[in-house]
């Protein structure tokens, strides 16, 4: 029997970028009426003024579907041939089943292959490189990629290290097949964790270890701070440097450093230990908070929209999360259309 000669196929290439942020805004005075807090302790340990969060409703899914719209649209006639959903996210509506299907059937992609994907803030990135497989293994041709988080739902009202550093959202790409040397190419990755520190971010309670509790802060997220800070800059340093050796650049060939934004100062820490300079930094934390598995496509597109970010750049793109979670990936930015967040 004759055995068929395998055909490489090519790469992810980024085809359109959309987003979306609930329309209420809890500003940073408004919290410091309500906790012990204020304004000033908030933006100088964050760099957060405001954030989004839902209400009335609202839920993981309705801010995917919205986001997913925005980039559909955005990629033009790649958007309309869409065959599989990745939606990550920490906050599903349901334990079971996955949101994805949902968010598939309310964009009318009914039929698409469609899952869902927790790395918490690592979310996003962990899902490029999984749509980037569904890529190369010809599993699909487009792919549309939501990270979307409604994480204010796990946090204890009363709980100042906590509430004034997450908001929620949703962001959004289309991936198409296409070469490695396109502008908006996706890759290579460096994907890690580390188990052993799990309880550093972590909710105890609703899930099948521990169903329920009578303590009501077992539902609600517990974060060590500062140690999470150390980790967070030295894991997103060194598999920033991993995913640079794989493509043969240094950190002089990137233009633009986009991280997920838990913290201004995680940010400004991690590109000053890979010697960036403060300006190849994308910041829009200042009016989003942390959106978790939503930050990076949400600062992208803030990003495009004034001008940050421009064809040809070169992005290293890096995320910190709980699990403990970490990666990294790069691209050539390509030419794209898109809508503001409204």
């Amino acid at each position: 029997m004759q055995v068929p000669t395998h055909q490489p196929r090519g790469g992810a290439v980024l085809a359109g970028l959309g987003g979306w942020l609930p329309p209420r805004v809890v500003d940073n005075d408004e919290l410091s009426r309500r906790i012990d807090t204020s304004d000033e302790w908030i933006r100088t340990r964050t760099g957060i003024s405001r954030r989004h969060v839902v209400d009335n409703g609202l839920s993981t899914v309705d801010m995917a579907v919205q986001a997913g719209r925005r980039a559909l649209r955005s990629a033009g006639p790649y958007g309309e041939a869409v065959d599989a959903v990745v939606l990550a996210t920490s906050t599903p509506d349901h334990v079971c089943p996955a949101s994805a299907p949902q968010v598939a059937a309310e964009l009318g992609l009914s039929g698409a292959a469609a899952f869902d994907v927790n790395a918490v803030c690592s979310g996003f990135v962990y899902a490029l490189a999984t749509a980037s497989g569904l890529l190369a293994a010809g599993v699909a041709r487009n792919v549309l990629l939501i990270g979307a988080d409604a994480f204010t739902t796990l946090l204890d009202p009363d709980d100042r290290t906590t509430v004034p550093i997450f908001g929620d959202g949703a962001g959004a790409v289309v991936l198409r097949e296409g070469a490695p040397d396109e502008l908006g190419a996706v890759g290579p990755f460096d994907l890690r964790s580390d188990g052993e520190l799990a309880d550093l971010l972590i909710v105890p309670a609703g899930g099948s270890r521990q169903k329920h509790s009578d303590d009501p802060s077992d539902h609600f997220l517990r974060m060590q701070g500062q140690t999470v800070f150390r980790h967070a800059t030295s894991h997103m340093a060194s598999s920033s440097r991993a995913v640079l050796d794989k493509a043969g650049w240094s950190t002089s060939d990137v233009d633009r450093f986009v991280g997920h934004q838990a913290n201004i100062r995680i940010l400004t820490a991690t590109a000053k230990n890979l010697g960036l300079p403060a300006d190849s930094l994308v910041v829009n934390i200042g009016h989003t908070g942390n959106t978790s598995a939503a930050s990076i496509p949400l600062a992208m597109l803030d990003a495009v929209v004034d001008g940050t970010l421009r064809a040809g750049d070169r992005v290293l793109v890096s995320a910190f999360g709980a699990g403990l979670t970490w990666g990294s990936t790069l691209l050539r930015w390509p030419e794209l259309a898109c809508e503001p967040l409204s």
